[in-house]
């Protein structure tokens, strides 16, 4: 794949070390050590190995990646490794694109509370969608879904919400038979919202008896309990956003959408356009416009696009991608079995020899093959941190 003209880690070595001087003493360890991974990806600090072609000689130096998280070059073979786990477990129903977004006013509460807000809202909207399906009056079924955390907006503001995909049917709730909703309709987005709103709410004043909520600058007054109840008494009245997409053309299409959201970060790479002077320019989105409207291109001060794109650095540890329902990793392998015998449907051929298969696990193939004649390429070399590749010996010239 060809390199990018411009990358976050690029923008890091620029202004990199000037923004964090500072700010110092304002960053999370946490902040500090993701643009310090990123700053080291696929270069000399991290190591690497000597690549070479057996038939033609071609030789290709490969630097390690850094493996976080949140950098932009290494989500792209995190996500087809963990979609070619997931390949198995798709049916042959429709699926469901749900999303479940947290109000303004408590976005601003979660930036100082990452770990308590972010999985209340996992909680929160995983409860309902297992709630509102069970009940006979919608589809009284037991469902699966995989929910996906994303924390920005287009222009990485602070934005947190929660994609879903959920397959149009689950087990009946004596387990007998297979449930499948109407067609291109799953669960009524009203009743939806309303019940992720009471669920959240209740559970966020629970966390906040509890003091597990740190209330700092602004929102120090709201450690009074009254004060925090007053801020949440609109949030009662108002409507919550949740929206149901239409289901997906199939189980690949499915496949192609994770591949675009379960790895995503705040921004890509391929969204950069330039830096210079002015700041840093980058495609964006504006969801409130339509037509050619939507796209448009956006500066930030070097500064700023830094401060944004660490607003959305996890806590250590906290999962990101989560399964619920008939999908938990307890009984999923054994759910899945059982709904492909309620479907009456085989289990997907899997066929480990052909490495020219279209999927996941081709294109990992493919990155292992010569660009000048397709032959395998064969580690011949490996080299430590901040160490330099030598050329092999057949290779040099007298």
């Amino acid at each position: 794949m060809r390199r990018p003209s411009l990358e976050v880690a690029d923008i890091f070595h620029r202004h990199g070390a000037a923004w964090r001087a500072a700010h110092a003493g304002h960053l999370s360890l946490g902040q500090i050590k993701v643009m310090a991974a990123i700053e080291a990806c696929r270069t000399a600090a991290l190591g690497g190995h000597v690549e070479a072609c057996a038939d033609c000689g071609h030789i290709r130096i490969a630097y390690n990646s850094c493996r976080n998280r949140h950098c932009p070059k290494c989500q792209g073979a995190a996500a087809r490794d963990w979609l070619a786990a997931r390949e198995a477990d798709l049916l042959p129903v429709g699926y469901f694109h749900v999303v479940f977004t947290l109000p303004a006013r408590l976005a601003a509460i979660a930036w100082h509370n990452k770990a308590v807000i972010y999985d209340l809202l996992f909680k929160a909207a995983s409860e309902t969608m297992l709630t509102i399906a069970a009940d006979p009056k919608h589809l009284g079924a037991r469902i699966g879904l995989t929910a996906v955390l994303h924390t920005w907006g287009s222009a990485m503001t602070h934005h947190p919400h929660v994609h879903m995909i959920v397959p149009g049917g689950g087990f009946s709730l004596d387990g007998e038979r297979w449930v499948a909703c109407r067609p291109g309709f799953l669960l009524p987005v009203r009743v939806l919202s309303r019940l992720f709103r009471r669920l959240f709410l209740s559970k966020l004043a629970d966390a906040h008896a509890a003091g597990h909520l740190q209330l700092f600058g602004d929102h120090e007054g709201l450690s009074d309990r009254r004060a925090f109840a007053a801020v949440l008494a609109p949030l009662r009245r108002k409507n919550w956003f949740v929206y149901a997409k239409p289901p997906f053309a199939g189980p690949e299409a499915v496949l192609a959408y994770l591949s675009r959201y379960t790895h995503r970060v705040a921004i890509s790479n391929s969204r950069l356009i330039s830096l210079d002077e002015r700041g840093v320019t980058f495609r964006c989105k504006d969801y409130r416009r339509n037509g050619a409207e939507r796209y448009q291109v956006m500066t930030l001060d070097a500064g700023e696009f830094i401060r944004r794109f660490l607003l959305h650095v996890l806590p250590k540890g906290f999962h990101r991608i989560r399964h619920y329902g008939l999908l938990a990793s307890a009984g999923r392998k054994a759910n899945i079995l059982r709904a492909r015998a309620l479907l009456a449907v085989p289990e997907p051929e899997t066929d480990c020899g052909d490495t020219d298969k279209a999927g996941p696990a081709a294109s990992t193939d493919r990155r292992l093959r010569c660009p000048c004649c397709g032959s395998r390429m064969i580690v011949v070399e490996t080299f430590a941190r901040g160490h330099h590749a030598r050329a092999p010996p057949w290779t040099q010239t007298p």
